[in-house]
């Protein structure tokens, strides 16, 4: 579904990602890990158009990637949800999540499957999004990504700052989408715990370059402490 081919990047002279390769299966659940600072952000943002590769190919399906603009992405049936969350605070929930409807497309109604996920968002629909905590905003970030109706979904941290039963529902949902929708999912995480839990796939990155991989069940205690532990 995703196929990134021997990807360099650089701020500036910089040079961040050094020939990366990296293949997301369809269906599948990848994590994408490593120490703060290695490039995993940088890569997501690569993928998304929000960030330009100097060399080296991005492929979504039979779609050339690299080189459009981000805004082609969300048409392509390809979310995102970057670190930080950042929804709109001055806007309603409501109105956060509306924003991808145009995008879409199709009708112009919140699917009813967000509310069902999260239904939190339907009690909270006239809450300005600056006021929810940060696990509700999270939920709201998510939501708003859904909206799209994605084949493809891509989290950047989903857990950060969130709470532990808020933690536990991020990761049944993304479970349900994946399982029950067919949702291919691609996500930045650094709670190991986490990451056990909902990939089936994971990718280490360190300084850069991809260093590891594999299914989760061949993330061995050696490969943590050389590339995970802090």
């Amino acid at each position: 579904m995703l196929k990134i081919t021997s990807v360099d990047h650089y701020y500036g002279e910089s040079r961040t990602l050094w020939g990366l390769d990296l293949e997301v299966r369809p269906g599948s659940r990848t994590c994408l890990m490593g120490r703060n600072g290695v490039g995993k952000t940088t890569l997501l943002k690569c993928v998304m158009g929000l960030e330009s590769v100097r060399s080296g190919e991005i492929h979504f399906g039979s779609e050339r990637l690299h080189g459009r603009p981000a805004e082609e992405r969300a048409p392509l049936g390809i979310a995102y949800v970057p670190q930080g969350r950042e929804i709109f605070a001055r806007l309603t929930v409501e109105e956060n999540l509306r924003i991808g409807l145009g995008i879409r497309g199709k009708s112009k109604d919140i699917p009813a499957l967000i509310f069902e996920l999260f239904p939190v968002l339907a009690q909270m629909s006239r809450r300005r999004g600056g006021d929810l905590s940060g696990g509700q905003q999270q939920q709201l970030a998510i939501g708003r990504a859904l909206v799209l109706e994605p084949t493809f979904l891509i989290l950047d941290e989903p857990t950060e700052g969130i709470q532990p039963n808020i933690v536990q529902e991020i990761a049944d949902i993304i479970v349900r989408l994946n399982e029950e929708f067919g949702m291919t999912v691609l996500l930045v995480e650094q709670k190991l715990p986490f990451a056990r839990k909902i990939a089936d796939n994971f990718v280490i990155l360190d300084k850069g370059r991809r260093v590891a991989g594999g299914t989760i069940d061949e993330l061995d205690d050696d490969t943590v402490r050389r590339y995970l532990a802090v």
